[in-house]
């Protein structure tokens, strides 16, 4: 089969000018981060005040330092998660600038869903850790509070220690909605199909239980409500996949049939004249 090349864009460049421009779009990137840092640094406070806002919730309304610069690094990982994630759209915007010249029209219009699908899946998960999860798992752990052995046991959670948590809970939630991208790559790429995800849907439910058992507090109501969400994902993954298996399906039989019909210019044109 040949190859078109007209669906390849005009990008013949030399490897040079390939990495210069990798160096430029970097440095856009940098730029977008250190800006973006510099802006949540004058907000820190209430980017953190939101970020402890679960663990108020959950009736836990203090923490504690215990190092003299906990406070100033917990200030400075604050700014840069949040940094990072609003100034992923940046980022992910000059990487594709870097990498779409080189792919085919219709590997561009493949992928692009994948692109925007992925931070709306990662939102959805750290959002489900943030309103519901987090509040639980802080409850739970709180509920260990309390007279023990003659002695007053009370939490005192480090503030440094905390915001770990919390990073852990919303990037584990986060990446694990990431699913369904993972698998439409794999099945676009050809390495996984459908049906074989079929006949292993038992072993990616486990691995959905196991990822939870990982990702969330260890209790058994916490893990469910990561688990579910994640076999949700994976049937609707499926669903995806055999509604653009039947929808290449009919293009493929409409193109078939089109080879078949004679074009009616071309039976004129082999019509022998007449004596």
């Amino acid at each position: 089969m040949a190859i078109k090349f007209r669906d390849i864009d005009d990008s013949q460049a030399p490897l040079l000018d390939h990495l210069i421009e990798l160096r430029q779009r970097l440095l856009k990137c940098v730029y977008a981060l250190v800006i973006t840092f510099a802006i949540c640094m004058t907000f820190s406070d209430r980017i953190f005040v939101i970020l402890v806002h679960p663990l108020v919730k959950a009736g836990q309304p203090r923490l504690i330092y215990t190092k003299l610069y906990d406070a100033f690094f917990v200030n400075v990982k604050v700014s840069l998660f949040a940094a990072f994630l609003i100034s992923f759209p940046v980022i992910a915007n000059q990487l594709w600038a870097f990498i779409a010249p080189g792919l085919y029209s219709r590997e561009k219009k493949a992928f692009l869903p994948f692109l925007i699908a992925t931070p709306i899946l990662f939102s959805m998960g750290a959002s489900l850790a943030y309103f519901v999860m987090m509040p639980i798992a802080f409850r739970w752990f709180l509920g260990f509070q309390g007279a023990k052995g003659g002695l007053q046991v009370e939490a005192l959670p480090n503030a440094a220690d905390y915001l770990n948590l919390v990073m852990h809970f919303i990037l584990a939630f986060g990446v694990s909605f990431l699913l369904p991208v993972l698998l439409m790559l794999l099945n676009r790429a050809g390495i996984v199909s459908r049906a074989q995800l079929v006949r292993a849907r038992r072993y990616v439910i486990v691995g959905c239980f196991a990822v939870a058992a990982v990702a969330a507090p260890p209790d058994l109501g916490s893990m469910l409500m990561l688990a579910f969400p994640l076999v949700l994902l994976f049937e609707g993954t499926l669903v995806v996949m055999r509604f653009i298996e039947n929808k290449e399906a009919e293009e493929r039989e409409a193109a078939e049939d089109a080879k078949l019909v004679p074009n009616p210019a071309t039976l004129l044109s082999e019509t022998p004249p007449a004596p």
